[in-house]
């Protein structure tokens, strides 16, 4: 079985025994309220929260959130150690940190990583259809970025979270039914 399924320059290509095992497990976000953020994800995006760490000595929080199916969702250990060890064997968890006190500033905001100076682009999410969850998030009023056929990408969405972050809403599938309606 190959390494790589596309060709592009950098590619080390040879087996690396030593990271068998690996997991891309979380990407990591600050927040500023968790209340408006946890909402976000929880009821707009329809995350779970597996694990909240609280670190009072050094005054924030983390959240792993994520998707679960209904029999990974009975896999979740109720034990809060064994959940800890669950969150971080897991795939693709959307932690949320937050700086306790942020929240009571007004002033305070994280850099989305679009504005200038550019860096942090995105997270994305799939759905099943793209032009049905753009039309929910406008009855929620989720401030959108892109539209699904705004600009020359069409059939996928740019959102904001609380914070200003950027959230991509694709359907996997789109490319495709894209390329095949054009031939």
């Amino acid at each position: 079985m190959p390494k790589h399924f596309e060709e592009a320059p950098g590619l080390y290509d040879a087996p690396i025994p030593e990271t068998e095992g690996y997991v891309f497990n979380q990407t990591m976000m600050r927040i500023k309220d968790p209340a408006v953020s946890l909402d976000f994800y929880t009821r707009v995006l329809g995350m779970s929260l597996v694990r909240k760490l609280d670190f009072p000595e050094m005054q924030f929080s983390l959240y792993f959130l994520g998707y679960l199916d209904e029999r990974q969702a009975a896999a979740v250990p109720r034990d809060e150690a064994h959940r800890t060890t669950f969150t971080f064997g897991r795939e693709a968890m959307l932690e949320l940190t937050h700086n306790w006190g942020t929240e009571d500033d007004p002033d305070f905001h994280y850099h989305n990583g679009n504005d200038q100076p550019q860096g942090f682009g995105h997270i994305g999410i799939a759905v099943p259809d793209v032009y049905r969850a753009a039309e929910r998030f406008d009855e929620l009023g989720v401030e959108f970025i892109k539209r699904p056929d705004d600009g020359k990408m069409k059939g996928l969405a740019f959102i904001q979270d609380p914070d200003g972050y950027w959230i991509e809403i694709l359907q996997p599938n789109m490319l495709e039914k894209q390329r095949r309606d054009h031939d």
